[in-house]
């Protein structure tokens, strides 16, 4: 398993609004795609005007595979503009969570039951 951190920092005071237009503009599609969406947060102590999000990956090849089909959806680029003038900087780091994380357990257990629930592939 592997965690895709990604960290954007937006102009002073935009975090509500860049916010907002993930949950209207991106996450429907996101959500659809790439599915694995750990946590959306935001900084409010150390460097602010930051946004965190983490999706998790059964492997990279998994990650690549993923991106890289929401890259390519005929909506992304028109939907990633809404967004795109209120960003400032970008960082993504790939994380690996050891074995006996408890993300792994939890993502692992969450993943059968939605599978049980609905038949889907997660």
């Amino acid at each position: 398993m592997i965690i895709d951190e990604r960290t954007y920092t937006v102009h002073s005071g935009k975090v509500a609004e860049y916010l907002q237009m993930v949950q209207t503009h991106l996450m429907p599609l996101q959500g659809e795609i790439l599915g694995g969406l750990v946590g959306y947060f935001h900084t409010e102590v150390g460097t602010l005007n930051q946004i965190v999000h983490l999706w998790a990956y059964d492997s990279m090849a998994q990650r690549e595979q993923k991106r890289s089909a929401l890259a390519a959806h005929p909506l992304w680029a028109s939907k990633t503009a809404h967004v795109r003038p209120l960003i400032t900087a970008q960082s993504n780091r790939i994380l690996v969570a050891a074995p006996f994380s408890p993300i792994v357990r939890l993502l692992s257990t969450t993943t059968h039951r939605l599978q049980a629930r609905t038949g889907l592939q997660v």
